[in-house]
């Protein structure tokens, strides 16, 4: 399946990504990232040292920031995205929370096919992984500059002109302190 227009539905999920080290420690990430169905523009991914409802807050705010605000979230039953908190936040934006089929991986094919994009255009560079913070401005920039923008296969445009189609139906969240309430 797949959406008509941009925001109508993000799939969320975890990827173990590579080692950082943390006060000289490696330590393996998670890269928690939003992809929406339509246009396949990769609404926000971050890595992360641990993967928590804490984490999942802050990488959902900036994916909300950024692209907008989803009719529907479509996540798996992981305890992080059945959380109490991402309830609350999809109820507060007026967000439909689904949860996948159990065992059903291909249910989220789009963001599985994105992680699997991730290990093999750009994990296999040489990335300094002296810090997480590193990390995560390289996989940002290669995110924004390569895989948002050259023409995607599947809808044969570039992701971010796609999802540019839609701006007039998209819900924005701009940051401010009243908004930021919904994350509380």
């Amino acid at each position: 399946f797949s959406k008509e227009h941009a925001n109508e539905m993000w799939q969320a999920e975890t990827m173990f990504g590579p080692h950082v080290r943390v006060e000289g420690t490696p330590i393996q990430t998670k890269l928690i990232a939003f992809i929406d169905d339509a246009s396949r523009v990769v609404c926000h991914g971050e890595f992360f040292v641990q993967e928590s409802t804490d984490t999942l807050i802050r990488a959902l705010r900036a994916a909300l920031y950024k692209r907008g605000i989803p009719e529907q979230l479509y996540v798996d039953n992981g305890s992080i995205y059945s959380s109490r908190e991402i309830i609350l936040i999809c109820a507060r934006l007026g967000c439909l929370l689904s949860h996948t089929p159990v065992r059903d991986g291909a249910a989220k094919g789009k963001v599985e096919r994105f992680f699997r994009t991730v290990r093999d255009a750009f994990l296999i560079r040489a990335l300094d992984l002296s810090s997480l913070e590193n990390l995560n401005r390289a996989f940002t920039a290669w995110v924004e500059e390569e895989y948002n923008a050259r023409t995607h296969s599947a809808i044969n445009m570039r992701p971010i002109d796609r999802f540019g189609l839609d701006l007039s139906r998209i819900r924005f969240l701009p940051p401010n302190e009243a908004n930021d309430e919904f994350f509380f």
